[in-house]
């Protein structure tokens, strides 16, 4: 068993299969008490600038890390980056991003390494190894 827990994680992916997998390898691998779901990225953004409006209690409802998909419809993964750095130094700090992509473009690797708070490119769907060995 991971040493490693999280209390809140959030899947971004607008395959809803994909976030169901996730999900469940999440819950088995029993790396986090809370998942929240979101089929879309601009849905993703709106809850954590949300949760931002609860100022002394966003610390204990923000998600300790996102999984975030690249390839979605309306807003991308890097858009949704885009939007989370404008958000408050509180939720850039607390929020480890890991993309989680199908995506092998060396460019979307690079490309992700240009935020800081992006600490990980993962290829999905995730596993209970991959989730075990995960330190963010």
């Amino acid at each position: 068993m991971s040493e490693t827990r999280y209390n809140k994680v959030m899947l971004i992916d607008d395959n809803e299969i994909d976030n169901l997998i996730n999900q469940k390898m999440i819950e088995a691998s029993n790396i986090s008490e809370h998942i929240y779901t979101h089929t879309g990225a601009r849905s993703a953004i709106e809850f954590l600038k949300n949760l931002e409006k609860l100022k002394e209690v966003a610390d204990s409802v923000l998600p300790d890390v996102i999984f975030l998909d690249i390839d979605m419809p309306l807003m991308d993964g890097f858009q949704f980056l885009e939007e989370f750095e404008k958000l408050s130094n509180q939720t850039i700090t607390k929020c480890k991003i890991v993309m989680l992509t199908s995506s092998i473009n060396p460019q979307d690797v690079n490309k992700s390494k240009e935020y800081s708070f992006v600490k990980k490119y993962m290829n999905k769907p995730l596993s209970q190894e991959t989730l075990l060995a995960l330190e963010v």
